[in-house]
């Protein structure tokens, strides 16, 4: 009898259909039934010897939460039995438009950066091995298995209608105790990659540890999710010159490491971003269906997508009534030769123009992992280094400047300057006219806090819509006191004279916009959500926090409203 190894994940909803991902244990039908007889059923597909399906569910109606049920070869494997969890649902979105969308509320939960391990280093499902967990966790509750615990206390509640991961679903080169032990026991670890992960198996193990956390496991089974990678769910500084690439490929175990880094993202985390209709064209989709086992296959792409990053696109469109989303590839898709940098390659930047500019959309969403405002001198700081580095102030200068980078992780949009001003100009362009939006928000996490920030054009050349940047990590992480200081002092008016000084240093032209904070920066484990309905949007933050008691709570940090009411 099949077994479910992990899942099931609900990923894509609109008013009459959804798709459900599940791992099984050997090869399989898998099933979703649904209450009111919607449903779908899909064969499962090999990568590597594991078996997926991602099953596509129809007959669903517009304004309806529906329980579910999963089988494998007709045997019901989902829910759990003794689940202390309500019942897994698909909750459509109901309205007055043709796909039962427009005219709703549409909640957008955002976060990043979500190191799963128990503190401890051990996994434990008990309710009483959580609570002790809690107490005695180092980098504070997750934020993730907190919104859970309020969603399943009270189903009929309002919750989100989509959850973005924005980056470092998993850690890649940050293991937990447990997983080291593991990793030992399958090879030697004096070894290169040493206690890192090495290939496609172990990659599994990461999202096993993160995804069958039972909080985090029923709340990704009741709330769609979209996702996009950063650089830990391959390893840090992923991507982030040319001479580091070079330096990477050069090790013998670089190159099992991105690919198996490809692969598993591909199966775990791009497939389900996709909407039914793209999924029917996806080449690569079909023909890892059509052949008992498709680990060559989707191992010849990753190949040819690192090789040669514009054969493939990771970024990608959702669109959620007239919510409209882009989540932006900014690790994969960039130009590293350092006389022509940029965060996003020619095909990938006229993809982002088409989309955004398409019109038609009350609130347009730019999901990016990196933020792309940061403190001002963190920006001006990139910006100096980005010049050091292409040899504006001579060979020494450029050696130093690369070795800062790696160091400093100094590779954010400020890093790629001619990137940094496509963007604003595309943002202006954007939210200008009697099409424009009401709101544009860039959606980020990466840097282990939470801040809002608003740009401004001071030639008056600045978009109609409200712009901002709207950045919120970690979702289960920490930071360093003393980086803590330097985020807030990089805000402080000495922090940017000091950027100045930079600029000036690397001969760097004035950023065609300016910039303020306007919230934050706010430290510790936390969600931002986005209420959208019609051209009315707010905002609201939320810490995870931990009472005397060891309880765990959503403590809400910042609310406001974007627009007028």
């Amino acid at each position: 009898m099949a077994r479910l190894r992990l899942g099931p994940l609900l990923r894509y909803v609109d008013g009459a259909s959804a798709t459900v991902w599940v791992e099984a244990d050997r090869p399989c039908t898998a099933e979703v039934r649904c209450a009111d007889g919607a449903g779908g059923s899909a064969r499962t597909f090999q990568i590597a010897g594991h078996h997926y399906a991602l099953v596509p569910v129809t007959g669903l109606r517009p304004g309806t939460d529906t329980a579910y049920e999963v089988t494998l070869d007709d045997s019901p494997v989902w829910p759990l039995p003794d689940s202390p969890f309500p019942a897994s649902t698909i909750r459509t979105p109901g309205g007055d438009g043709p796909d039962g969308t427009v005219g709703d509320t549409v909640r957008v939960t955002f976060g990043s950066c979500r190191w799963a391990a128990p503190p401890a280093g051990e996994h434990d499902p008990s309710p009483s091995s959580r609570l002790r967990s809690n107490r005695g966790d180092p980098i504070g509750p997750d934020a993730l298995d907190t919104l859970a615990a309020r969603i399943a206390a009270d189903p009929a509640a309002p919750r989100p209608d989509v959850l973005l991961l924005l980056g470092d679903q998993v850690y890649a080169d940050e293991v937990s105790k447990t997983t080291r032990r593991w990793l030992a026991a399958r090879r030697d670890l004096s070894e290169p990659p040493g206690d890192q992960v090495a290939d496609y198996e172990e990659y599994t193990h990461l999202y096993y540890e993160s995804w069958l956390d039972p909080d985090v496991r029923w709340l990704l089974s009741t709330v769609p999710s979209c996702m996009i990678f950063d650089d830990h769910d391959v390893i840090d500084d992923w991507n982030t010159s040319a001479s580091w690439l070079t330096e990477m490929r050069a090790t013998p175990w670089w190159r099992e490491r991105v690919l198996s880094g490809l692969m598993s993202y591909w199966v775990y985390q791009h497939l389900g971003n996709l909407p039914p209709a793209e999924l029917a064209r996806n080449e690569l989709f079909a023909k890892v269906r059509a052949t008992p086992d498709g680990t060559d296959a989707l191992r010849a792409f990753a190949a040819t997508a690192d090789a040669d990053p514009t054969t493939s696109r990771w970024s990608y469109r959702r669109d959620f009534g007239r919510v409209r989303l882009l989540m932006v590839d900014t690790r994969a898709a960039r130009v590293l030769d350092e006389d022509n940098r940029a965060m996003l390659d020619p095909e990938e930047a006229r993809w982002l123009r088409e989309q955004a500019l398409e019109g038609g959309c009350d609130h347009l969403l730019i999901g990016t992992s990196l933020p792309w405002l940061l403190p001002h001198l963190i920006h001006d700081a990139e910006g100096w280094d980005a010049a050091l580095c292409r040899g504006e102030r001579g060979p020494r200068w450029a050696r130093f400047g690369e070795d800062l980078r790696r160091r400093a992780d100094l590779e954010h949009w400020a890093a790629f300057p001619s990137s940094f001003d496509a963007l604003a100009a595309l943002i202006a362009e954007t939210g200008s006219g009697e099409d424009a939006p009401a709101t544009v928000c860039v959606l980020s996490g990466d840097v282990h806090h939470a801040y809002v920030a608003e740009p401004a054009w001071p030639d008056g050349g600045g978009p109609d819509a409200r712009v901002l940047q709207l950045t919120c990590s970690p979702v289960h992480n920490s930071i360093p006191a003393s980086i803590r200081v330097g985020f807030r002092f990089g805000w402080s008016r000495v922090g940017r004279a000091l950027g100045r000084r930079f600029a000036r240093h690397g001969r760097l032209p004035r950023a065609a916009i300016t910039w303020r904070r306007t919230g934050g920066p706010w430290f510790g484990n936390h969600l931002m959500t986005l209420t959208l309905r019609g051209r009315a949007a707010s905002l609201q933050l939320d810490r995870a926090q931990r009472s005397r008691l060891g309880a765990t709570t959503l403590h809400t940090v910042d609310s406001r409203p974007l627009t007028p009411r």
